[in-house]
């Protein structure tokens, strides 16, 4: 690894784990584009945050139960039924062309970018 890439590998760190802290947003929105931009594959960047995000969902989770804003049944059965679509979701990307996914990933992202603008738009009518 050149020193760029760890550079630039601690900045992704650091960045996502301080917008996830700050928003809530899932490390796959923010680490796989990047990790894409370091050379990754899109199949490598999604199962590289796929791992990258379980410390950082680790200690969110620890500091939001100190004050009292974790909610461990939901969470547990989200969690566990997510276990079943993760798995579903690799097959998935692993079967289909990696350019598709790629551009099935930028849909995700224009989608989840238009939900919160809507949000903002209904919220300033209130």
């Amino acid at each position: 690894m050149s020193a760029w890439t760890i550079a630039a590998a601690l900045g992704l760190g650091l960045g996502a784990g301080l917008l996830s802290g700050i928003f809530g947003v899932g490390g796959g929105i923010l680490f796989v584009p990047t990790l894409v931009l370091l050379g990754l594959g899109q199949v490598e960047a999604s199962a590289t945050s796929l791992l990258a995000i379980v410390p950082t969902a680790a200690v969110g989770t620890m500091r939001q139960r100190s004050y009292g804003n974790l909610r461990v049944r939901p969470a547990l059965v989200v969690g566990v039924v997510s276990i079943a679509g993760a798995e579903l979701g690799i097959q998935i990307a692993t079967r289909i062309d990696e350019a598709l996914l790629r551009r099935l990933f930028g849909v995700l992202l224009l989608a989840v970018a238009a939900q919160l603008a809507l949000q903002v738009v209904r919220d300033r009518g209130r």
